[in-house]
């Protein structure tokens, strides 16, 4: 099993996705893709975080 270190330099709240830490709100990759979903982004809210993966067993 792979152990998850956390990335000092991600903080991440998002507890639904597999690389987060959940206990420490940091994100365990090396580094993350961010994107849009937006032609023009102009607020937080149109970007998104492609390296995003559900975490197994959460949200059903």
């Amino acid at each position: 099993m792979n152990e998850m270190k956390k990335n000092k330099c991600i903080k991440c709240d998002v507890s639904q996705c597999r690389h987060n830490l959940v206990t420490e709100n940091y994100c365990s990759l090396d580094c993350i893709s961010v994107g849009t979903h937006e032609a023009d982004p102009t607020v937080p809210e149109c970007t998104d975080c492609n390296s995003f993966v559900k975490r197994t067993g959460c949200c059903d």
